[in-house]
């Protein structure tokens, strides 16, 4: 099925609900979006003769135009590559070719950086500023009656990861990989209404713009903040004249969320859910965001390659504090969504025995069709019928997962395993660190050292000793950091993720003689 029938659908049974706000302002309601989505969806087969499956890139930052473009290109049976809008225009050049993007649709601060591809990119034909009177005139112009027919297996969302390990690999992501998350969304993640709202504070290009198909097929209202961004004093400004209102938020947005709620105590009686995800949510963090704001809670986690579909937190598991097993559930990511299965394997793909440590597999309808263009690497990927997730976790009796760590970022020192994220989530627990990294260095003695980088509040004056001694009381020595670098902030991407990658370079380059930052 094509998941543009869900906005047909919407604007058939709910044509006068607000379908895309601009802040508080709305811009169109269900029937606007389906007319303008249908017209320019024609104007995409009939004026630049692009046939199905061909693919149509989204060089956006948020805004109402990017529903109209995603829609408009399933409308037409097109495939949508939403591209990070924070690249370099080398790194987009590298995908716009890779997928073969015919048609660019870009915001107006990044038509001038994108607009020269046009000519060095091989079949891209135009790139399309959505504020421009070009773009105006695509979405008035006739329109197409019905979305395109297409196949289930069809790739509907083409991702590119972010390319940590070589040049980006484009997942194909397929109509049923979306209708099966949207299923899940509803029967996991949370309820929507009409008049319900899905704030796209987080980038549309990932998980936020993910969650907009459950919103779309109960006619809910899409809520782009003003400034395009993360903004917490924007969120709870809005929250009061938005109710029912849900965001997806990273880790690092949640912290910030809190830490502004405490200090201000805003009115947060329109916000009904923040589904967060995208990195670890540290035990402690969790724990004073429900103190602050509330049980409006739920986890997810997914990946490019099972896009929010592995596991889910529910609302009702992080507010149970009564149950015995509260805070360690709170360290985990919940239990397998509906339509997959999770299990813990060992290097031969065995399943593991409850509580051990290996690689979390996964299988069932929202997994990836496979990598764009790539054989080798989807071989590899989905190998026995798996996909091999690369994090590494632990199931318990009840079906909790638990993640340590990537299996890149795990520390063997003395030929022992040190999880980072245990080693963080001790560190945490001091009222004065603010933030937390563990990653590993090479020592010629122990193989590897841990190495933690630590953000510490304003004016603290506490030192290794005193984190050392914190260690000391709940972990194993060998565990211990054996370096700290207290640094100002922790290196981030736009999602809000650390880069434990430029951490090591960091101490690469301090072992070179450089600064190491």
């Amino acid at each position: 099925m094509n998941v543009a029938h869900w906005l047909a659908r919407s604007a058939r049974s709910f044509p006068d609900n607000a379908a895309v706000s601009r802040g508080p302002a709305v811009v169109a309601s269900y029937l606007e979006l389906a007319r303008r989505v249908s017209a320019l969806a024609a104007s995409l087969r009939l004026r630049f003769q692009l046939a199905s499956g061909e693919r149509v890139a989204l060089v956006m930052s948020n805004s109402p135009e990017y529903l109209e473009v995603l829609y408009a290109a399933w409308w037409a049976g097109l495939v949508a590559v939403p591209v990070n809008a924070k690249l370099h225009p080398e790194e987009v050049g590298y995908i716009l070719e890779d997928s073969g993007a015919s048609v660019c649709f870009v915001t107006d601060e990044l038509a001038a950086g994108i607009g020269p591809l046009v000519g060095r990119v091989p079949g891209l034909q135009r790139v399309i500023d959505v504020s421009s009177a070009d773009y105006r005139d695509l979405v008035r112009g006739a329109e197409a009656a019905e979305p395109c027919a297409v196949a289930a297996a069809d790739v509907a969302w083409l991702f590119y990861t972010s390319g940590t390990t070589g040049r980006p690999k484009g997942v194909m992501i397929t109509h049923r990989n979306l209708v099966t998350m949207t299923l899940c969304y509803l029967a996991d993640v949370d309820r929507v209404a009409p008049g319900d709202c899905l704030l796209h504070a987080a980038p549309m290009s990932h998980g936020s713009g993910l969650y907009n198909f459950p919103h779309v097929l109960l006619a809910a209202n899409q809520v782009v903040p003003e400034s395009r961004q993360f903004d917490p004093a924007e969120i709870f400004a809005l929250c009061p004249r938005s109710p029912g209102m849900s965001l997806f938020a990273a880790p690092t947005m949640v912290r910030r969320l809190t830490a502004w709620a405490r200090e201000r105590d805003p009115d947060v009686l329109g916000l009904k859910t923040v589904i967060y995800g995208g990195g670890p949510m540290y035990v402690e963090d969790i724990k004073q965001a429900l103190e602050v704001l509330g049980e409006r809670f739920v986890q997810i986690y997914g990946q490019g390659e099972c896009p929010m579909g592995i596991t889910a937190l529910s609302r009702a598991q992080i507010a149970d504090r009564a149950h015995a097993r509260w805070e360690q559930r709170l360290g985990s990511v919940g239990v397998p969504q509906s339509a997959v299965e999770v299990v813990v394997g060992d290097g031969q793909d065995r399943p593991l025995p409850l509580g051990e440590i290996g690689e979390v597999l996964v299988r069932g309808d929202t997994v990836m069709r496979g990598y764009w263009r790539n054989p080798d690497a989807t071989a590899e990927t989905l190998r026995g019928g798996w996909l091999h997730t690369g994090d590494l976790g632990a199931l318990d009796g009840d079906g909790f997962l638990t993640l340590r760590d990537r299996s890149r970022d795990m520390v063997i020192t003395g030929g022992a395993n040190v999880y980072p994220r245990e080693v963080e989530e001790i560190l945490l627990r001091h009222p004065q660190v603010n933030e937390a990294s563990v990653v590993g260095r090479p020592d010629p003695e122990w193989g590897e050292e841990v190495v933690a980088f630590v953000v510490l509040q304003s004016g603290s004056s506490v030192g290794r000793e005193e984190l050392d001694a914190l260690c000391m009381q709940h972990i194993a020595r060998f565990k211990r950091p054996r370096v700290y670098r207290f640094v100002d902030s922790l290196p981030k991407n736009n999602y809000g993720k650390v880069l434990k990658t430029e951490l090591r370079r960091w101490l690469r380059d301090e072992a070179a003689g450089g600064s190491g930052k």
